[in-house]
């Protein structure tokens, strides 16, 4: 019998969306399902979308909470699965009809504890897929705990996404989200991954990671710096476990810092920015002699932080002049390669 796969689908403001992701997931190749689904009080038609997929299909399971966040939802879903292999999709997103079967037969092959799919980035006109970390010419890599770890400090071909991988249920069961944060996936990938021996990688994008205007993680508030908190909350787990990669975990940390520097230096300067921007300003110099051995490989990033410790001003500065320089520069390879969905159907 084929092992059951439970799928966590939280719930909140997608009445338009919701339809194309539950219809992905029921149309799978791959048919021993459980889908969870949280509706985390949204206050649209999203939960009465997601009641009539349960009365149609016994498979769908639906439950009603008051709103938590994004988390909270998945946390909730957690005491309610009772698959063998546990799977997040946000419901917002789509997935290929057969993600499902491509993760459970990599998972089962190659006896690892989590494996993923490549994915688009799903706009409304094109889709982008990321060709400087995957090819969809190249076979299935497997990672062992070590390397799966270094590739996702780095963040480049496993991302701190927890959507479009699929994980063998004890795993996530111990492991719950941080709750009343953005960007929870950076508190919680590592917790994870920590315990993974062997990790499997499909370069073939089977998840569609749609692009939102009105996305929470789109519109600048203060709550995006909660990034930086779970990078340094990493910081210190890498630290203590997997020291050899403390520079990569270093350069990240620093990298996310100066970017969210140059936003708040773009915004309007009231109070809460300008404390905000002086906090990261003060991180940055307090350690930067760690930076500066961490960034010794990468010229790039260790001129910006030279200049940033001279002053920031010289930091955007020169951002400014790369920018005005770039029309005359050589193009380089687009490192995202684009489909148009134009006169095409979206799976």
């Amino acid at each position: 019998m084929q092992p059951l796969v439970s799928i966590i689908v939280p719930v909140y403001k997608v009445e338009s969306y919701l339809n194309q992701c539950l219809d992905s997931l029921l149309n799978q190749t791959y048919s021993n399902l459980e889908i969870i689904v949280v509706n985390d009080g949204s206050p649209d038609k999203s939960a009465e979308i997601a009641e009539s997929y349960a009365q149609i299909d016994s498979r769908v399971h639906v439950y009603h909470k008051e709103n938590g966040g994004l988390s909270d939802a998945r946390n909730f879903g957690l005491p309610h699965i009772s698959g063998d292999f546990t799977m997040f999709v946000d419901s917002d997103d789509w997935v290929s009809t057969q993600l499902v079967e491509t993760l459970v037969t990599l998972l089962i092959e190659n006896e690892a504890e989590a494996a993923q799919a490549a994915f688009y980035y799903a706009y409304d006109e094109q889709l982008l897929y990321d060709n400087r970390y995957f090819s969809q010419s190249s076979e299935t890599i497997t990672l062992s705990n070590t390397e799966l770890m270094e590739a996702l400090v780095k963040n480049d071909i496993v991302k701190n996404f927890a959507w479009g991988k699929l994980y063998k249920t004890e795993l996530v069961k111990k492991t719950p989200f941080v709750k009343g944060v953005l960007f929870e996936d950076v508190y919680w990938a590592h917790h994870v991954m920590n315990q993974v021996t062997n990790y499997v990688i499909c370069h073939e994008p089977l998840y569609y990671y749609r692009q939102r205007a009105d996305s929470i993680v789109k519109n600048y508030s203060i709550r995006n710096l909660d990034i930086i908190e779970g990078l340094k909350q990493r910081n210190m787990f890498i630290k203590e476990n997997y020291p050899s990669l403390l520079n990569e975990s270093n350069k990240l940390l620093l990298k996310t810092e100066l970017q969210h520097y140059r936003i708040l230096f773009s915004l309007n300067s009231d109070p809460v920015h300008k404390r905000e921007k002086d906090k990261i300003k003060q991180h940055i110099l307090e350690n930067r002699s760690l930076f500066k051995a961490s960034t010794e490989d990468d010229k790039q990033l260790s001129r910006d932080l030279h200049l940033f410790i001279i002053h920031p001003l010289l930091y955007i500065g020169n951002l400014g002049v790369k920018k005005l320089l770039r029309p005359f520069t050589k193009p380089v390879n687009k490192p995202l390669q684009s489909i148009s969905l134009q006169g095409s159907q979206k799976e």
